[in-house]
Parts: structure tokens; C-alpha cells; sequence
């Protein structure tokens, strides 16, 4: 019988190994401490691998590890032994994608840190407990996007007939209610 696939953990590391962004879906690592250990063992394997053009595969502590590196950031999926790691690279692939749309291809840690919020938005829209919900990369950062609370700035980016007719819209949504 077929299981369905499940991500151990999301990390988004920097160019020194220190996190980003991470999100563990399971409890192979009970402590801090030990995910610390396992975000440091890991990024000290992978430094020296050319992962920049696509996506590498590693075993690492029993574990299937699929991760990319884009200037100074380090993109890692993990997952079980026993995972496709075609799937576990296309959770990889569409982490990547929805982050360079969200941060308009500026993918370096400073425009990761000012932009968390948003990466962490976007590993939940992947994953849920383990689970993949989406690897369509668009519409992941469409619901990133539109859950962002950026309205401000989505505001001040339209046309006049544009901002109007959000305006309308959203007069319209509320009446409704």
C-alpha cells in the first residue's frame, strides 16, 4: 500500500549555515539543540557540492536531503529514507520558485530577512504538518500575495482606474455581507 509523502523539514540557511527560515514537521528532532546540530551537520556536507544550477539529492542520518543554493542562500527539503525524491524536489523547486516570484528574483539574505513574513507564509502554503499541499509555484505566491497584508503597497503600484476599481470591489464584498 502507498503512503502519502511526507516532508521532515523546510530549511532556508544562509551562506555560514545559520537559519533563515526553517520549519520541522516532524519529531525526529526533539530539542533545539538538535535541529541546530542537523541544520550545522548538514549545511557542513553540502557547502562544498555545486547546487546552483538545479537541485542536488544527499542521504544524510537516514534521511533523503534534496537542496539548491542561490547566491547567499541555501535551499534544503528533508525528507524519510524511504521518500520519492522526485517529490521531495519538486517541494524544493516550488519553495524556490514562490520565494524568487515573492522577492521579484532578489534572492539574497537580506531581502529574505526583510521579507520572513512572506517565506514563512510560503511554507505554509506548501506543507501542513508534514503534508504537501501545493508545488504550483504561481499559486503559492498568488496566496502568499494576497494573505501578505501588503495592500498598502499593491495600492500604490496601480493605475487610478485600477485602484478604483479595487476600491468598487471591496465596497461591494462589504455591502454584501
Amino acid at each position: 500500500m502507498e503512503t502519502i509523502p511526507l516532508i521532515k523539514n523546510i530549511l532556508l540557511l544562509d551562506s555560514e549555515g545559520k537559519r533563515v527560515a526553517v520549519k520541522y514537521y516532524s519529531d525526529d528532532w526533539p530539542t533545539n539543540s538538535a535541529k541546530l546540530a542537523f541544520e550545522k551537520a548538514i549545511f557542513t556536507k553540502t557547502q562544498k557540492t555545486n547546487a546552483r544550477t538545479e537541485a542536488e539529492i544527499a542521504m544524510f542520518e537516514n534521511h533523503i536531503v534534496v537542496y539548491k543554493f542561490i547566491q547567499d542562500l541555501h535551499f534544503f527539503v528533508t525528507g524519510g529514507d524511504n521518500e520519492n525524491e522526485l517529490i521531495l524536489a519538486t517541494v524544493l523547486q516550488a519553495f524556490f520558485d514562490a520565494v524568487a516570484l515573492l522577492l521579484r528574483n532578489n534572492l539574497d539574505k537580506m531581502t529574505a530577512l526583510e521579507n520572513l513574513d512572506l517565506i514563512l507564509l510560503c511554507l505554509d502554503e506548501i506543507v501542513d504538518g508534514g503534508n504537501i499541499l501545493d508545488n504550483e509555484a504561481s499559486i503559492i505566491a498568488a496566496k502568499v500575495a494576497s494573505n501578505g497584508g501588503d495592500n498598502a503597497a499593491s495600492l500604490s503600484e496601480q493605475t487610478i482606474s485600477q485602484a478604483l476599481a479595487t476600491a468598487r470591489e471591496h465596497l461591494t464584498r462589504s455591502l454584501l455581507k
